[in-house]
């Protein structure tokens, strides 16, 4: 069990390294969130949370970066969606709208819009073995992928429905959005990256929308879009 400060802790470093994408030290996360204890404290709080596996440190000289396991705390139990502004939802939907007719022209339409929304790689699929994707070049922005392997593996799947299968069904249904972080991704080299995807069914179409960049993504922008996607797509396969 964490205490209170340290989940205030956590949810600093998270958010820090999130914008950063650099190791946290214990004086700059106390200067930029005004956390009210000192960074001698932060340093024995730090080291706690290393034990526990919340954070790790890349080098002995470094700040900590969060695990796999903070950033499932911090989606599961201490992350706020953020609201989406309704200019953006009235346009992802009239822009959705206007290629309702065509199921694959949709998906195309929609993984361009999730691309430009979130700043990363969208991809979608159907159970019958289309993919289509946009945004691929929007993982280079991110350090994560600059490693020549990682980005290979990352432009693989891409044209591998069965791996993008594989991927997809990894989970246990039940849920609207789904979380995949480092090795829960089922692809070597991918273990700094994570997916955020949807099972969705239109009409009598049923495939995923996903979202992948490094496993540090603004997952509280990112999971309240896709899940307003599917939303709308779901509407439209209704009136067909």
């Amino acid at each position: 069990m964490l205490t209170d400060r340290q989940i205030e802790l956590l949810q600093a470093i998270i958010s820090e390294y999130i914008d950063t994408a650099e190791p946290v030290g214990s004086v700059e996360i106390v200067k930029n969130h005004n956390l009210r204890c000192s960074a001698a404290t932060v340093r024995n709080e730090m080291a706690k949370l290393i034990d526990l596996g919340f954070l790790e440190m890349l080098h002995t000289s470094s700040g900590r970066v969060p695990t796999k396991m903070a950033y499932r705390l911090y989606i599961e139990d201490l992350m706020e969606e953020e609201e989406i502004p309704v200019l953006q939802e009235v346009a992802l939907k009239q822009r959705l709208w206007s290629n309702r007719f065509e199921f694959e022209k949709l998906l195309r339409e929609t993984t361009l819009a999730l691309s430009e929304a979130t700043d990363c790689l969208s991809i979608a699929t159907t159970d019958d073995g289309f993919v289509t994707y946009s945004g691929a070049v929007n993982v280079l922005e991110y350090k994560e992928f600059w490693d020549i392997d990682v980005a290979k593996a990352t432009l693989r799947i891409l044209d591998d429905y069965g791996t993008l299968n594989k991927i997809f069904q990894s989970i246990l249904p039940g849920q609207d959005v789904y979380t995949l972080i480092g090795d829960e991704i089922p692809v070597e080299n991918l273990s700094k990256s994570a997916i955020v995807f949807c099972p969705l069914r239109v009409g009598e179409k049923s495939g995923n929308i996903s979202i992948l960049g490094p496993a540090r993504i603004n997952y509280s922008k990112i999971i309240p879009i896709i899940k307003y996607t599917k939303k709308i797509l779901e509407e439209l396969g209704g009136s067909w």
